[in-house]
Order: structure tokens, then C-alpha cells, then sequence
């Protein structure tokens, strides 16, 4: 054998020697990889929220708690301090809040009318703006227009809206009306007819309470709304109407005769002891706003029946509660959980079926509310609106405040021409009449 095919022989047996050691090799350990970082855990929500208002009477109770369970649900380790005052219209409860806010302790969020009534808490002194929040939340798009321009206010936001309410309804016994024969009157003359019927069988045909000063003035304004019109009834408030207006003097004759078919016991009443006449088959139809349709469900009261005010069909006398952040809140993260709360679907859906009222937003679910609630939510995307002067709507505080000592005066003196010069006066004080 050649030595060159030795030499091939050799080099062969060396290459089968080396594959058959890396066949036999073991595989090499992968680098070890690293684990994904674990995201920061969120904080837990503490502390407290303290939530004020005057809401201590059936469904609005009932529709605030609605929310605060929601709130319990989502952050259980907040203590809700729910700070109410009693007192229909906030009466009671706005004199000690501006009293805790001037002394320095506001609570962290607090009832609040739009429209006006922002104003006198001196907003750029005690409260926060909520423009980031609007915009955050997509509130903007939520919330129809009219009621985008009744929140601001200097250009801001300063309450978040939870509902709608509407002040121009009349509320009736149904039982009382069928056993008479009697339909809802759509005019003060009608009104005047079926009041007579009912009188002369010793059934009160209005009920109203003015024991807290505001009553009086909210059914006179549905009163103006019938006068005025729409628009007449909306200039009051800017000037273009004026108080000395022969549409206003008729309007207080009118509301001076609806004061003799009411109830004699009314100023020792609340609103809701007024409607309680209802409820007890004793008086045949009430003025007031739809938080009585809550208040009736509280007490199952279900033979009530509602209209537009006499002379307002097509007119919408609205008010909104809202919730307000002031300056220095001791638990703000806390506070705007709440109102973010507030102003959720969820919130509103839970709040307002018991309350009484409709969504401000306009993406609720009308299944989720009971048949009066659904029409007004038809009512509010059809007709005209008017903002309310007894709610804070229509005018600043001092000035809707005078509005509503003079009718409550009114109501027992029936002075046209008192009332008409001291209403005259307040527009004139307020730099929009001449």
C-alpha cells in the first residue's frame, strides 16, 4: 500500500472519529432570559370622602346612596362621610357651607345648582375648575349643548352635573280626577274650573308648602313661564324683559287668585308634607319639580299622574345638581374618583331612576326609568328651555334669594303692586333693568 493511501486511510478514520464526538455532545445550556418587569401596583384609594348636601329625603336619599355603593365597590377602603343638612332647595344647608368655607374646612365636594348660583361662592377663591376633568372624561361630547353653556361660568367648569331635573310639572291625584270626571287643566282659566269642581266637594285642589321660603317661588315662576312665553320669561333674567311688564303684573293677579284654592296649613309645610295630601287622597293636584315622581316612588305611591304646569306645554323649566371640588379638599384623589363617579353612565344610570330625574348625559338607557321619567326625557330633547330662578339657574344668588322673599311675602299679603315694584327694584340693584 502506497503511503499516500495510508496516509488518506488515516485522515478518513479521523473524520468519522471527531462527527461521531460532536454527534454525542451535549447541547448547550441557553442563556438564562430575563422575567418580564412586573408593573408597579396602582395605590390603593384611603382616607375618607366627605360628601355634602341637603339631600335627606326619599328617592334623593335613595338615589345618592345608589352612588355611593358604587363608589364603596370600586375604592371599599374610603370611609364615605355623607355630611347632609335638611332643607328642601339646599335653604339650610348653603348658610352652613358658606360658613365652613369661609372658616376653612370645606368638605371635599359639595351640591351645587349649575347655572348661577356658582357665583356666590366666589369660585376663584374656594372652588377648582374642572376643565381637565370635562376633557378627560369626554364630557364635552356627553353632555348636550344648552346645558355645556348653563355650567360655565367666567369661562370654566365648575360643577360636575349628575341630572336634570324639571320645576314646571303639575302633579295630580288620579283617583280624584276620574271619580270627578276631571282631566289636567292646560290653563290657569281651565286650572280655575277644576278647582271649583273640587272645592265644592271639600277636596283642596292645590297643595303647596312654603315653610322654607322657596316653594312660593318656584310655582310662580311656572306662573311667569305661562304669562311670558319662553323667551319673555328668559329675558327677565337679562334685561331684555322688564318686571314692569303688564304680562308680569297678570301673571301675579293670576298667582294671587291660585292662592285661594290652596291648602290653609301651607306655611307650616314642607314640599313634601304638601304632596303627602296627594298621597292621602286629601288634595287633587301639586306644583313642584320632578323630584316628587322619586319621592313617590319612595313611598309606593303609584295613582299619581303629571302635566305641564297650566300654560307651559312645550316649555322646560331646568335645573341641574351638580357636585363642586373646593380649593384645599383634604382627600383630593378621593374626590375626583367621585366625581368622575358622578359623572359616569354608570353614576347616572344608578342615581337617577331613584331620585327622580333624568341623565345630563345623553347615552342613558330610558329602559332603566318609569314612564314619567321617559316622557320628560322626550320633553327635554324637544322643547324650549328656560332656566329655573328658584334653583339657581336663571340668577345670581342674592338676586334669586330677594326674588324669593318677595314671594313668599306675597303669598300671604298678595300685593301686586308691592311685589311687582320690589321686583322691579331687585333687576334694578342687579344692573339689568333700567
Amino acid at each position: 500500500m502506497s503511503r499516500n493511501m495510508r496516509w488518506a486511510i488515516v485522515l478518513c478514520l479521523a473524520l468519522i472519529i471527531l462527527s461521531i464526538v460532536i454527534a454525542c455532545a451535549p447541547a448547550p445550556t441557553p442563556a438564562p432570559t430575563a422575567a418580564p418587569p412586573t408593573a408597579a401596583p396602582k395605590p390603593v384609594a384611603r382616607g375618607k370622602l366627605e360628601m355634602f348636601s341637603w339631600w335627606t329625603a326619599g328617592g334623593e336619599a335613595d338615589g345618592l346612596n345608589a352612588m355611593y355603593d358604587i363608589y364603596k365597590k370600586t375604592y371599599p377602603t374610603v370611609d364615605i362621610v355623607n355630611a347632609t343638612v335638611a332643607g328642601g332647595a339646599g335653604t339650610n344647608a348653603k348658610a352652613v357651607l358658606a360658613t365652613r368655607l369661609s372658616g376653612g374646612d370645606p368638605p371635599d365636594s359639595f351640591q351645587l345648582h349649575a347655572g348661577l348660583e356658582v357665583e356666590s361662592y366666589a369660585p376663584d377663591k374656594y372652588l377648582q375648575p374642572l376643565d381637565a376633568l370635562y376633557t378627560s372624561e369626554g364630557l364635552d361630547k356627553a353632555f348636550p349643548k344648552d346645558l355645556l353653556t348653563l355650567l360655565k361660568y367666567q369661562d370654566h367648569y365648575w360643577g360636575m352635573p349628575v341630572n336634570i331635573h324639571r320645576a314646571n310639572v303639575l302633579w295630580y291625584n288620579k283617583k280624584i280626577f276620574t271619580d270627578n270626571n276631571l282631566q289636567p287643566p292646560k290653563t290657569w282659566d281651565e286650572f280655575y274650573k277644576v278647582a271649583d269642581t273640587l272645592k265644592a266637594k271639600n277636596i283642596v285642589p292645590l297643595v303647596i308648602g312654603t315653610k322654607e321660603g322657596w316653594e312660593a317661588g318656584h310655582t310662580f315662576e311656572t306662573v311667569l313661564i305661562a304669562s311670558l312665553g319662553a323667551d319673555g320669561y328668559r329675558g327677565l333674567w337679562t334685561g331684555k324683559t322688564q318686571w314692569t311688564d303688564p304680562k308680569v303684573t297678570q301673571a301675579l293677579e293670576t298667582y294671587k287668585k291660585v292662592m285661594t284654592y290652596v291648602n290653609t296649613d301651607h306655611s307650616a309645610l314642607t314640599w313634601d308634607a304638601a304632596a303627602q295630601y296627594l298621597v292621602d287622597g286629601k288634595g287633587a293636584m301639586h306644583i313642584m319639580g320632578d323630584w316628587t315622581d322619586g319621592w313617590f316612588t319612595s313611598k309606593k305611591f303609584t295613582g299619581y299622574g303629571w302635566a305641564p304646569a297650566p300654560g307651559t306645554t312645550g316649555v322646560f323649566d331646568a335645573l341641574s345638581d351638580s357636585f363642586a371640588a373646593t380649593k384645599g379638599a383634604k382627600n383630593q384623589d378621593n374626590l375626583m374618583n367621585w366625581l368622575k363617579l358622578a359623572g359616569s353612565k354608570a353614576g347616572q344610570e344608578a342615581f337617577n331612576p331613584k331620585k327622580g330625574s333624568i341623565c345630563a348625559r345623553t347615552d342613558c338607557d330610558p329602559k332603566l326609568f318609569n314612564e314619567y321619567l321617559q316622557s320628560a326625557m322626550k320633553d327635554w330633547s324637544s322643547n324650549a328651555i328656560v332656566p329655573s330662578v328658584a334653583h339657581g339657574a336663571a340668577a345670581v344668588e342674592k338676586w334669586a334669594t330677594v326674588y324669593k322673599d318677595i314671594l313668599n311675602s306675597f303669598a300671604t299679603k298678595g300685593d301686586v303692586a308691592a311685589a311687582q315694584k320690589s321686583l322691579q327694584q331687585v333687576c334694578v340693584d342687579n344692573k339689568m333693568c333700567k
